[in-house]
């Protein structure tokens, strides 16, 4: 059967809807993973694109046996492909050493047995030669789970119809990315990043020591690009990543004065990091970010400046590091 490609629809940053159109919404968990448009011609293959159009099927293999989940039925399907860590829950950082790999089959099949992957699968896009995409949300979701597509690496997870506040509280408790608000109503825009479909993404802020920096480019050049940040764990102070975002003109400045006062040849941190053309630090400034969630290491993702911290001392940055890395 021949299928049309379908570029994926993407959900626009915003907030909760009002409380008054709160039943006008469905609620599905934000997976941290690799968007994929799943194509399934019915012949016994299967066919996984990226966001980008790239063909990834050959990443990851164990997903293969999806071909005849659904005999000779034509069917392209909308999910997420996401490695998951002991405690079950979406870890990109297991999912980076899967990416990549489409044109390395034999390094795919190796690394699938260390960190196999799973599908989350939450659209159907055509569906028995006929296309879906007109239809509202509802009816594609309806289409979907009639298919019952739940298999040993590929899963359909229901959504939540209304109570969107419990929802995000519950994927904030959980420790999850976030939280994605479909409207009921909606018909699949594909490329489109539409307003009917909304993504709340869980950012933490934490306290930390600037211990370095890296300079500028471009109308950046003599600034400070991104500062590189650390928090004290069992009396050291260790790295946990740069930060490049969130300031302003103004802000900026003021900071690469503070930072040309504090300059010194010593790294402060324990281990040093390698981070090519680094200047460091006396590790006084203290300044409060926000971030999505840390890696393995320890690491902040997607950190992003807040503020300055003047009202408080170097010392009271701890880390909420794995226990073993403190």
């Amino acid at each position: 059967m021949e299928l049309p490609l379908i570029a994926p629809m993407l959900a626009t940053p915003g907030a909760l809807p009002p409380a008054g159109q709160d039943a006008r919404w469905a609620y599905e968990t934000k997976q941290d993973g690799q968007r994929a448009v799943v194509y399934l011609p019915g012949d016994g293959s299967v066919l996984l694109r990226a966001r980008s159009g790239q063909d990834i099927t050959a990443a990851y293999p164990e997903l293969a046996p999806l071909a005849t989940a659904l005999g000779a039925t034509g069917a392209v399907l909308d999910g997420e492909v996401l490695a998951l860590d002991e405690r079950g829950r979406a870890d990109f950082q297991l999912l980076q050493s899967r990416m990549g790999l489409a044109h390395a089959p034999g390094r795919a099949a190796h690394r699938a047995a260390k960190a196999p992957v799973h599908l989350v699968l939450f659209d159907a896009l055509h569906l028995a030669g006929r296309s879906l995409l007109r239809l509202p949300y509802t009816a594609r979701r309806e289409r979907l789970t009639d298919l019952a597509l739940n298999g040993p690496s590929w899963s359909t997870p229901a959504a939540l119809v209304g109570h969107g506040e419990q929802a995000l509280r519950a994927t904030r408790e959980h420790g999850l990315e976030g939280l994605v608000c479909k409207r009921l109503d909606s018909v699949y825009e594909p490329g489109v990043r539409s307003r009917a479909w909304i993504k709340i993404r869980n950012m933490r802020s934490e306290d930390v020591v600037v211990g370095g920096w890296l300079p500028g480019k471009g109308r950046l050049g003599g600034l400070p690009g991104a500062v590189l940040v650390g928090q004290r764990a069992a009396g050291r102070l260790r790295y946990v990543g740069g930060v490049g975002t969130g300031w302003s003109a103004g802000e900026r400045a003021e900071l690469a004065e503070l930072l040309a006062a504090a300059a010194t040849d010593v790294c402060p941190f324990d281990p040093v990091p390698r981070v090519p053309g680094a200047r460091w630090v006396v590790p006084r400034l203290v300044g409060e970010v926000r971030y999505s969630t840390r890696t393995r290491e320890g690491m902040l993702r997607q950190p992003s400046w807040l503020r300055l911290r003047p009202d408080l001392a170097p010392e009271e940055s701890a880390a909420d590091l794995p226990d073993d890395l403190v």
